[in-house]
Formats: C-alpha cells, sequence, structure tokens
C-alpha cells in the first residue's frame, strides 16, 4: 500500500528469517499465485493491496508549507530514491488527500525519514486531525522553509522537480538541495499493515 492513513497497529521485529519463510510460503501456496496474477489483471483491488503490503518499506512525514506559512504534513510510505546526479527523490499522494492541492503547487518541501522512535508521530500525522502539529516539536529549514522534525533518521529538503499523474496518485519529485542525516540509528519500518523495526538474522 503506497499511500498515507497508515494503520494504527503494534510494531514487530522484521528479521531476515521472516523475510525467507514468508517467501517461501508465498511460492508453494498456488491459491495466493492465483490472487497475485488476478490483482495485476486489474479483477482484486484487494488482493493487489495485500501483495504490495507484503514489501517492507521505510516511514516518512512529508511537511511543507501554506502560502500563509502554516506547517502541512502527512505520513507516507511512498518514498523512494530516483537519481544521484541529480539528486531526485519521489513521494505519491493519493488525489483524495486533503493536503494534495498544497504539496501540487508547493515549491518546497521536506521528506523527513523516521526513526523507530517515532512510531507515535507517524500514527499522529496518518490520523485526520483538526491540528497535527499541536504540541508537535519541530525547526525550520533553512533554504525550503518547511518544517523538520528532530529525531528523524534524514530529511531532505527538496524543490521541486516535476509533478506526474499515476493513476489514483500523484507523483510528486523533487531535487534535494539539503540533506540532513543522523547516522546509524534505526529505521521505523512498515509490513503487513504493521509498525516494526529490523533485527539481522545471527546465522
Amino acid at each position: 500500500m503506497k499511500n498515507s492513513g497508515l494503520p494504527r497497529n503494534g510494531e514487530r521485529t522484521i528479521t531476515t528469517r521472516d523475510e525467507h519463510h514468508s517467501e517461501k510460503s508465498a511460492w508453494k501456496d498456488e491459491a495466493q499465485g492465483n490472487v497475485l496474477e488476478h490483482a495485476a489483471a486489474g479483477t482484486n483491488v484487494s488482493g493487489l493491496r495485500a501483495a504490495l503490503g507484503s514489501y517492507a518499506t521505510g516511514v516518512c512525514i512529508v511537511t511543507t508549507t501554506t502560502e500563509e506559512g502554516a506547517p502541512i504534513g502527512l505520513t507516507v510510505n511512498s518514498f523512494n530514491s530516483v537519481s544521484l546526479e541529480p539528486p531526485l527523490v519521489l513521494f505519491s499522494l493519493a488525489l483524495r488527500a486533503m493536503s494534495l492541492p498544497v504539496f501540487q503547487q508547493a515549491e518546497h518541501f521536506a521528506i523527513n525519514l523516521l526513526s523507530r522512535e517515532q512510531a507515535a508521530l507517524s500514527q499522529r500525522f496518518a490520523k485526520p486531525l483538526a491540528d497535527r502539529w499541536a504540541g508537535v516539536t519541530y525547526r525550520t529549514g533553512r533554504d525550503s522553509g518547511c518544517p523538520l522534525l528532530p529525531g528523524s533518521l534524514a530529511v531532505f529538503e527538496c524543490t521541486r522537480h516535476a509533478v506526474h499523474e499515476g493513476g489514483d496518485h500523484i507523483i510528486i519529485v523533487g531535487e534535494v538541495r539539503r540533506l540532513h542525516w543522523a547516522g546509524n540509528a534505526e529505521p521505523l519500518i512498515y509490513l503487513h499493515g504493521q509498525y516494526g523495526h529490523f533485527q539481522p538474522d545471527s546465522d
């Protein structure tokens, strides 16, 4: 699921052993294979959503400001790198997202890649709250003017590079102008509708 509005589920540990076991089970399950075939053909949206949910992702909060300077933020797990030269990244937003018009027009935005300790913050920005920013600590990007969230693994301050239509989503590509990187902190991971963290296989 490449969208905002992540479910409020508990956290689990995601290990390399879990991934290998899941892969093996999927290939043995012929019925599941049939579901995926139908989903790819566009006849089973729920099957397609379930299959996409099998892809573990990081979690981000994308931020920008309105023309009046009010902070805007939204949880997504659709972040992806595009290019190193020039440094391009992207994320996508559903057409039904209330903040979509602001992000479509924004010249600057920031992508805050969340750490494991920020699961509650991710849940907050995934809810349709009247004021998501109440009590939330942030600082303002020197160049972008966008809200930057302390404690994030990395923050990418971007200028808008391109906006593309993509079915029921809009794909927003940004050029990274400033990078803030915290080093080897532990990432927040999203898989099968749950938050988790990565634990390497010790074998």
